[in-house]
């Protein structure tokens, strides 16, 4: 993988909805010419409904407004939202819209996982945010952690090109004819500041590595620190090996996971290896104050990403992913101070002593659901070093 680096651009850390809704809104109310907007999950609450009426009042006013939710993730939104932007002219695609109940098709389970937006092609925001409300559960006090980046500069060009290109893909297979979208000058925003970034994807065809290689590199090259936040963390083996012989050479490496989980077989897969991570001195902290969501990480204060990939394998194996990946001291920094308040906040550190006197019982159902997972895997058709 040759990573593609654009200078001068202008990127602002944005954590939660309550920072991310609002800058988006008035982004799209902004909007002159055309929005794209790709979201795993659109849902029918008072967050995606006051961005349904943002997109339809773009389009009533002449917008070009182009919105692409995925058919499993958006099931909800095809059911009771589409329609009436669509009455708007919002101009709406759905990303696999059939999707079985329980099937484990290869086909079927690569899903648009991507959060994206892009404005006029002078704006963009790439994160691990969806079109949903932060409090999902009412009995949490605190709302579910995550972070996006609105951009601004040169990196606009690949994004802009990106989500043309997954429109034009979605729309022929949408109604086998092809479909190119009318060409537009090429994208030259000016530079805005100093910060060095570069946008990544996962596909199913060029790009199927790309955001996973870019981590593998940033890890092999740490030489004091790595920071990394992952709702869904279960990495595969190459990524496992690659945070060991971090730790072996002495990089202080901390993750930060999922305490309280949304899907628990998962965390409960993730646990069965906290044996080994916590061995080589990896420090292990669950988020159990909402639920983490987040897809960020820091290695030695100076590289940084921000996206929607998780490290496992639905993210790096199946899913359309998009991640920023930043080479900026001050971008870093900022994002290392936000998951440190978040550790501080909201953290609980699992110690190797309390992990080894937990009970067989609990070793037992980790491995258990480790082995479940890995079976899943191998049913929809990967295995191997993944």
């Amino acid at each position: 993988m040759s990573t593609v680096w654009y200078r001068c651009n202008s990127l602002t850390l944005l954590e939660n909805g309550i920072e991310f809704f609002p800058a988006l809104q008035a982004a799209i109310d902004g909007a002159r010419r055309e929005v794209f907007l790709e979201t795993y999950i659109f849902a029918n609450d008072p967050v995606g409904r006051a961005v349904s009426v943002c997109l339809q009042r773009a389009a009533q006013r002449g917008v070009t407004v182009r919105l692409m939710v995925d058919g499993f993730g958006g099931r909800e939104f095809v059911a009771e939202m589409m329609d009436e932007l669509a009455a708007a002219g919002v101009r709406v695609l759905i990303y696999r819209r059939e999707v079985g109940a329980f099937s484990l098709r290869r086909r079927r389970l690569r899903r648009l996982h991507r959060k994206l937006a892009v404005i006029d092609g002078r704006l963009a925001f790439v994160g691990g945010i969806n079109i949903v409300s932060d409090f999902e559960a009412p009995a949490l006090d605190a709302p579910r952690h995550d972070y996006a980046v609105r951009i601004e500069g040169p990196l606009l060009a690949p994004i802009h090109a990106s989500v043309r290109r997954v429109w034009e893909l979605v729309a022929w297979a949408s109604f086998r004819q092809r479909l190119r979208l009318a060409p537009t000058p090429p994208l030259q925003p000016a530079p805005c500041d100093q910060v060095e970034a570069a946008f990544l994807i996962r596909d199913n065809i060029r790009h199927r590595r790309d955001i996973e290689d870019a981590y593998l590199q940033a890890i092999a090259g740490a030489r004091r620190e790595v920071l990394l936040a992952n709702a869904y963390f279960l990495p595969g083996r190459r990524f496992r090996h690659a945070l060991l012989d971090a730790a072996r050479r002495g990089v202080r490496i901390t993750l930060l996971v999922q305490g309280l989980a949304d899907h628990p077989l998962q965390q409960w897969a993730t646990r069965a290896l906290y044996g080994q991570m916590l061995h080589a001195g990896i420090r292990i902290i669950e988020y159990h104050r909402s639920y983490l969501h987040a897809k960020v990480a820091v290695i030695d204060d100076h590289w940084a990403t921000v996206g929607s990939s998780n490290i496992d394998p639905f993210s790096l194996l199946l899913a359309r992913e998009g991640n920023v990946v930043v080479r900026d001291a001050g971008f870093a920094l900022q994002l290392r101070e936000r998951l440190e308040r978040a550790i501080g906040d909201g953290g609980k550190e699992i110690h190797p002593r309390d992990w080894l006197r937990g009970s067989r019982v609990q070793r037992v159902l980790t491995w258990a659901a480790y082995g479940l997972v890995r079976l899943m895997i191998g049913i929809a058709g990967y295995g191997g070093k993944h």
